[in-house]
């Protein structure tokens, strides 16, 4: 072993503090957050039951937003559980192992949504600037290639930065002041020299979040230069409401994605370093039921149909 690891000991352990500060509102905190993952969860399954069953939403569209509603509930139900149990027992002890396995699911569920933003964007951009083509280029074997991509290449992009920190040495201090195991604070614990870690991996980062919203831009900025040459006012509308429920769930997720991992934070402290973290772990994965539930015709013709069946069948 080299000598400066000779009287260092390896961490097995980890300690997430979570929210140590909340005092009188813990309880208050924690059922807030479990009501918004309850109806996070509830949410994204009735898209994912209402895709999978309504012949009305038998779309390219609907089956990628299936996908990111599966996603969202996998990103939220990775995270939510462990900061419940946190914010009871102030403070739990885990494995590193898990650690890293929580990263892992983490960063691979985050990576799996920003592709399937991107391959949402292109349908997108295929049925509004080439409709004649649409139907022959994004039929049912490209979406199930772009899906399978998508989370394919999540997993695997993931297992980079994984592989690399399990070449570093973890050698206390044991305690990491959040509520789940991210990438930044796993880094800190490490006794070794993590600065080639850390460019590496930014450098991963750039390639799967800023070339994946760059497409996205340009994608949408011919959508946006094909729906102003339709004359009709009524036909714009029509035609741009196709895509608004993409726009906005793309706008909310890069919006949380690039405050907490892009913008500089050496001002902030802690307490607000985690809240930004709970808005796109906790609040994010609840945004897009309500988004497309308020804004897409298909969605609430779907739920609606529903409903109506549902008192026929009682009665």
């Amino acid at each position: 072993l080299p000598r400066y690891t000779m009287n260092k000991t390896f961490l097995t352990t980890i300690v997430l503090r979570g929210f140590g500060d909340l005092q009188d509102y813990k309880f208050f905190f924690i059922c807030m957050v479990l009501l918004i993952y309850v109806v996070s969860v509830m949410g994204n399954l009735i898209i994912i039951m209402l895709v999978s069953t309504s012949h009305r939403l038998h779309s390219p569209m609907f089956f990628f937003l299936g996908h990111l509603s599966f996603s969202d509930i996998l990103v939220t139900s990775n995270v939510v559980p462990v900061m419940v149990t946190i914010t009871l027992a102030d403070g739990i002890s885990l494995f590193l192992t898990g650690c890293i396995a929580q990263f892992f699911f983490f960063g691979s569920l985050a990576t799996t949504e920003c592709l399937l933003l991107t391959a949402m964007s292109y349908d997108r951009y295929l049925a509004i600037c080439s409709p004649l083509y649409y139907s022959i280029i994004m039929d049912q074997k490209l979406c199930l290639y772009l899906v399978v991509g998508c989370w394919s290449l999540g997993f695997v992009l993931t297992l980079i930065p994984i592989f690399l920190i399990q070449t570093l040495w973890f050698c206390g201090p044991n305690v990491i002041d959040h509520f789940f195991c991210d990438f930044g604070p796993l880094l800190e614990l490490s006794c070794s020299d993590v600065s080639i870690v850390k460019y590496e991996v930014l450098s991963l980062s750039g390639v799967v979040t800023i070339i994946p919203f760059i497409f996205i831009v340009v994608t949408y900025g011919y959508i946006f230069l094909t729906i102003m040459k339709i004359t009709s006012v009524t036909g714009r509308q029509k035609t741009f409401s196709t895509c608004s429920s993409h726009l906005a769930v793309v706008c909310t997720y890069y919006g949380a994605l690039f405050v907490i991992y892009v913008v500089p934070r050496r001002g902030y402290s802690t307490t607000v370093n985690k809240m930004l973290s709970l808005m796109y772990t906790v609040v994010t994965p609840l945004l897009n039921p309500i988004i497309y539930g308020l804004r897409n015709q298909e969605i609430k013709m779907a739920m609606q149909n529903y409903l109506c069946a549902g008192k026929i069948w009682r009665k």
